[in-house]
């Protein structure tokens, strides 16, 4: 049998993009719910008064910002690569390693972020939940990429919208790489920044002015 034109394994595993959509979710969601198991209540026997549960709880508010910080990261880049899944026409066998491989980072931030709060003074650590941050962006613009090669990609999304997806992942990189040098005057100046850059993603003030002002316009 000639070989030419035979179907092989490696052209037809992993096509799926539901599959991959559904599996993300659920890792998603072990490791948001991994964050949480992390914080623990003020012990006990140590809490006989009003003021000390207060002084307790001012002492674990900075592990509840680290853990609302890779809370948003982790919702971030769950929007991110859904974005990226919902405008694939198919998914292959190299695009889908390329995203197992970004799933296996998301595995690993709740020991960054653990680390970053045992260690919030020192900038080792942000440096090495930074590096976790970063290698988010590299994967997905690394997938992106690779869809667009392969042209696995939906034939009505135009090239702008792809761009953009590839535009934003460059900007959001460049901000939080921006936010991690700080840790060279203050770590905890690099945490507020970084959760300042998140609050703007997750809210989009530019995004609801710019439709506030098209209504307006359009009112005229």
């Amino acid at each position: 049998m000639s070989g030419k034109g035979r179907i092989t394994y490696n052209l037809i595993a992993g096509t799926s993009v539901e599959r991959l959509a559904a599996l993300s979710d659920g890792i998603f969601g072990v490791a948001m719910t991994l964050l949480l198991l992390d914080l623990h209540v003020p012990a006990r026997e140590v809490i006989d008064s009003n003021a000390k549960l207060w002084h307790a709880l001012g002492v674990l508010l900075p592990d509840l910002l680290v853990y609302l910080m890779s809370f948003l990261t982790l919702g971030i880049f769950w929007v991110g690569q859904q974005t990226q899944l919902n405008h694939l026409e198919r998914s292959n066998r190299q695009l889908t390693w390329i995203h197992l491989g970004f799933l296996f980072l998301v595995t690993l931030l709740p020991f960054s972020t653990r680390l970053l709060a045992e260690f919030t003074a020192f900038p080792a650590a942000l440096v090495v939940y930074w590096l976790n941050i970063l290698l988010f962006g590299v994967a997905l613009y690394a997938s992106w990429g690779k869809a667009r090669r392969d042209k696995l990609i939906k034939d009505e999304l135009a090239d702008e919208t792809q761009a953009a997806i590839c535009r934003r992942i460059v900007i959001a990189q460049s901000v939080y790489a921006f936010g991690a040098a700080l840790c060279l005057i203050s770590t905890y100046a690099s945490i507020v920044v970084i959760l300042l850059m998140q609050l703007n993603y997750v809210f989009a003030p530019g995004e609801w002015m710019r439709r506030k002002s098209s209504q307006g316009q359009a009112g005229d």
